[in-house]
């Protein structure tokens, strides 16, 4: 379980560098053409945080504190490899550019096999012996509201997104397709999904590395907002909301990530 998480820590890092760095040539070097450059912003942050994730649940040494990556990511990468071939005829497939097939067609590799790694793995591991320790560093109480609040709305975005993404379009703060809308939605299901298992475990020494990836999470998407600011209708309400959303992501990964480490100290 440690090699997958640092396995996909770095492959998921890669994928980042091309939609945070190369962000406006997604027709070249990812594995399907991202008109918006705010989409593929969105997706980069995701999958940077994600990586930090990963990589941080690879260096515990107790199971208890590594699990809350496990259930996000593989719900993530099963739900991508779903919207992959729902829309495979986005994808470069037979791009006339070798880098570009080859890259699309590693994209279908990892999530046709990732999923299924990551799965048996945490089936063994779930089979190791061993108890938890208990809880005895539980979150302020505001914390735990926090954490049910954006996991009750981002769930359900995220759920309504994958399903009926014509239908949310509408109403996102940028422009977004069907394939789009549902990469995202894979995101913000798997992060409603991260905050329900954080409210779940109730010990803050349980969920300091997805603290630590929350509060990175809001950070970096406040950043491509930044950058891409003239791709967002600031005229409607979606985009302030999504602003306060990001910012009480940042609000809660800091302080929960602050009180974590006192804790330790």
């Amino acid at each position: 379980m440690r090699l997958m998480l640092v396995v996909a820590g770095v492959l998921v890092f890669s994928v980042g560098i091309t939609l945070n760095v190369l962000t406006t040539q997604t027709d070249r070097f990812f594995a399907w053409t991202i008109a918006t450059p705010m989409t593929a912003a969105f997706l980069g942050a995701a999958y940077w945080s994600s990586c930090l994730l990963e990589l941080l649940a690879a260096r515990e040494r107790l199971w208890v504190r590594a699990r809350i990556a496990v259930p996000a990511v593989l719900l993530f990468t099963l739900l991508t490899l779903i919207v992959t071939l729902l829309h495979l005829d986005k994808f470069h497939m037979a791009s006339p550019e070798m880098i570009t097939r080859l890259g699309t067609w590693f994209w279908l590799f990892v999530y046709a096999s990732v999923p299924i790694v990551m799965g048996a793995l945490w089936l063994m591991q779930l089979r190791v012996r061993g108890s938890d320790p208990p809880r005895n560093n539980p979150p302020p109480q505001w914390m735990r509201v926090g954490l049910t609040l954006q996991a009750a709305i981002l769930i359900p975005f995220g759920i309504a997104l994958l399903f009926v993404p014509e239908a949310i379009a509408p109403y996102w703060p940028w422009t977004l397709t069907a394939l789009t809308g549902r990469a995202i939605g894979a995101w913000l299901l798997a992060i409603g999904v991260a905050a329900a298992q954080s409210v779940w475990e109730n010990d803050l020494e349980r969920v300091r590395i997805a603290t630590i990836s929350y509060a990175v999470f809001g950070l970096l998407e406040l950043i491509a907002l930044a950058r891409f600011a003239s791709d967002v209708n600031w005229a409607s309400v979606s985009a302030w909301l999504y602003l306060f959303l990001l910012l009480g992501l940042c609000v809660i990964g800091f302080a929960s990530w602050r009180a974590a480490r006192q804790i330790q100290n």
